[in-house]
């Protein structure tokens, strides 16, 4: 009887566990396919414009769900086991405090995309002669990519990447209780997660934002990094990746698959790609 009496809140706690799992990878889903109908007929490549900023928002947060939720799962499952843990306990804050901790998480993103937008707006107005793509425009966005591929092998990135793929003793060391707790726990982490992955946002602006293939790799790419047993591996072989993308952007951008550039190609195009406004 007493064994049974144990045993009753761990099934609860992993029932809501994978109820909290599948929700995350729903979400994710759901995002994807959201992300697919607002690029609908867009047509991705360095330089193209980023809509109203309204639209841009919308589009960049629900990208971020769909491209970090998957990856970020287990973070959220060890915030939700202590904070069950401290509930139990008389201590802990209301279930709600779990959305507040991803909500936290996604706000940092959020800011960070309104960053990147505000960056390229102020880099279009300039609109400096050299960036146009038959000048020296595909060495700049081949540049992106290999100083990312270069930031993958820093101990800033080891040190991100540490605190992603080992949250519990982070989580533990900085808890705080209630709601406000779960969102600055939540801000915490994606500030974590930004150090982590910010150069791979950066590859994929350059390489050019509104694109699924590209949203893809980059997913995978970051979700290796953090879920895969072997994490040292992982980032050499997603700054190889990046590498030889970069070069070959630079180099031969009309042989790179999945690429496409400015201009149709023909070397004669300035460094502006076009996107219909939503709307």
């Amino acid at each position: 009887m007493e064994a049974a009496r144990l045993t009753r809140p761990v099934a609860r706690l992993e029932r809501v566990q994978l109820a909290l799992v599948a929700a995350l990878l729903a979400l994710a889903v759901v995002a994807w396919l959201v992300t697919d109908e607002r690029m609908a007929g867009m047509k991705s490549m360095p330089g193209m414009e980023l809509g109203g900023l309204g639209f841009y928002l919308t589009v960049w947060v629900v990208m971020m769900a769909a491209m970090m939720f998957p990856s970020v799962a287990p973070t959220v499952l060890m915030y939700e086991r202590l904070r069950e843990g401290h509930r139990a306990r008389g201590k802990g804050a209301a279930p709600d405090a779990t959305a507040l901790f991803v909500a936290g998480y996604l706000l940092v993103w959020t800011g960070a995309g309104l960053a990147a937008y505000v960056l390229f707006d102020v880099v279009r107005a300039l609109d400096p002669a050299f960036l146009a793509w038959n000048e020296a425009g595909r060495w700049v966005t081949g540049g992106v990519i290999v100083v990312a591929a270069a930031y993958q092998l820093t101990p800033w990135k080891n040190a991100c990447l540490v605190k992603c793929r080992g949250p519990m003793m982070f989580l533990a060391e900085r808890w705080r209780h209630g709601r406000v707790g779960g969102l600055e726990l939540g801000i915490r982490h994606g500030a974590w997660c930004l150090g982590c992955c910010w150069a791979l946002m950066a590859a994929l602006f350059a390489v050019g934002l509104m694109s699924l293939g590209w949203m893809a790799l980059i997913a995978g790419c970051i979700a290796a990094e953090k879920l895969l047993p072997w994490p040292r591996s992982a980032r050499f072989a997603v700054a190889a990746g990046l590498l030889v993308l970069g070069v070959a952007v630079a180099t031969v951008p009309g042989h790179t698959p999945g690429f496409a550039e400015p201009g149709g190609g023909d070397g004669a195009g300035g460094h502006r790609g076009t996107m219909p406004m939503a709307p």
